[in-house]
């Protein structure tokens, strides 16, 4: 525990503070994360029905002022109904009709092998389209509908094998990388909503097409996206409007294109390009949109803004929830990623350093990682999978192997296309594997 905190009694809380542990563990919780600031009066209700006590961090407790401001003083957004951007939306929970309950029905190492093209094919289908878009005109979907066909199946099969491929695969082109890494965010995030095989292959082929509005916008424009004037955002904004009269003699459902239009909505308000709130925003959409703002976060554009790690993404998503997104989605996007996505950069309580793997819904905080250095941070010549769940099993709490930080993408000595992965019973080269 951190040198500044103290226990408090449930009931003493108030809106600010920062809960950084409770007196049970976080996966007997419905809690998403592990460490939120006390928003409102509901947050100590939800903390009441599960604690006695908390522990609260003094450093990191937010005076009840500031804790309202934060996300607009973060991202500038304003609702265009004259809000502060920081309006909290309680909606009913998300009813998905007919839910379907997924499976695991195969390995990481047999999926991976299995979809290990699935990101080429689909950057090749994106190129083609954007092509054709050049030429005014937009000749055949049919690649990009086949392709994201092919990545449900996948997520469906093996939610962690296309994270993974998505997270350590190079792209040369951002807007490719971006509409390719929203989709399989908001795919494994859709498969833990229940949806069914028809509507995550909408969600996927509209989160691919999300993007294909900027190709009307100047490269220049893109290249400053993020760092914009109040004129040169308006002219950003457009580029939904344009991918929508791109797309609406192309033949696509409703759902798909409610996808492309309704991806930069947010829950209260303070979105474009009709500024909706609610439960005016399709299902889809909202699924869209924090997926493409979770990608925003952990990979923006070069030189424009430091990336952030993803349990810090998590974080503050959960800190936005009802806010600029419908809370209980966050939820679930949190459980369908995990508090430390795969593909995520750690290093581990006694200073091994790895790679997330993949990770458990019971055991959120004890995923599994491919450890590539030693404890002084010195490369490993094979590396190693460790299921800290498995690891943690029956050892007493000071000999428990936890993660302690997320590290920063391109962290020094820790490129996972270096090494062999040693499982429990087999060895396989990741490096080997996407060269085929």
């Amino acid at each position: 525990m951190g040198v500044c905190q103290r226990k408090i009694a449930v009931h003493d809380l108030v809106v600010g503070m920062f809960v950084s542990d409770l007196d049970r563990p976080w996966h007997q919780t419905p809690f998403p994360i592990q460490g939120f600031h006390i928003r409102s009066q509901d947050d100590i209700r939800a903390l009441l029905a599960h604690c006695k006590w908390v522990f609260v961090d003094i450093a990191e407790t937010r005076d009840p002022v500031e804790s309202t401001k934060i996300v607009r003083s973060t991202f500038g957004t304003k609702s265009r109904r004259g809000g502060e951007g920081r309006e909290e939306l309680h909606l009913p929970p998300l009813s998905i009709r007919e839910p379907v309950t997924y499976q695991t029905v195969t390995t990481l190492k047999r999926e991976m092998k299995t979809s290990q093209h699935l990101l080429e094919d689909a950057g090749i289908a994106l190129e083609g389209l954007y092509e054709s878009v050049a030429t005014q005109e937009i000749r055949d979907l049919r690649p990009v509908a086949a392709v994201i066909n092919k990545m449900v199946r996948s997520v469906i099969r093996q939610p962690d094998a296309l994270l993974w491929l998505s997270r350590i695969k190079q792209h040369d082109d951002h807007v490719y990388r971006h509409a390719l890494n929203t989709s399989v965010w908001a795919l494994v995030c859709g498969r833990q909503l229940g949806l069914n095989e028809g509507l995550l292959n909408h969600l996927g082929l509209g989160c691919l097409l999300s993007q294909v509005g900027k190709t009307r916008l100047s490269a220049d424009l893109l290249r400053r996206e993020g760092q914009l004037g109040p004129e040169e955002y308006a002219l950003y904004r457009t580029y939904v409007e344009k991918g929508m009269a791109m797309l609406e003699d192309s033949g696509l459902s409703r759902a798909v294109l409610s996808v492309v239009q309704g991806h930069r909505e947010r829950h209260n308000g303070s979105g474009f390009p009709e500024g909706i709130r609610g439960d005016r925003i399709p299902l889809l959409a909202k699924i869209a949109g924090l997926a493409e703002f979770f990608e925003t976060l952990i990979e923006p554009r070069e030189r424009l803004a430091e990336p952030m790690t993803p349990a810090k993404a998590v974080t503050l998503l959960y800190d936005m929830r009802n806010i600029e997104f419908q809370g209980d989605l966050v939820e679930s996007f949190i459980r369908a990623i995990g508090i430390y996505p795969t593909g995520s950069l750690v290093e581990l309580t006694d200073g091994q350093r790895g790679i997330v793997v993949s990770h458990s819904a019971e055991r959120r905080l004890w995923p599994r990682v491919m450890v590539m250095t030693d404890r002084s941070h010195a490369p490993l010549k094979a590396a190693k999978v460790v299921d800290l769940a498995k690891y943690n099993e029956s050892r007493a709490a000071a000999e428990i192997l936890a993660i302690k930080e997320c590290l920063a993408h391109g962290t020094a000595g820790l490129d996972p296309a270096g090494y062999d992965v040693t499982g429990a019973e087999s060895r396989w080269s990741f490096s080997r594997l996407i060269s085929r």
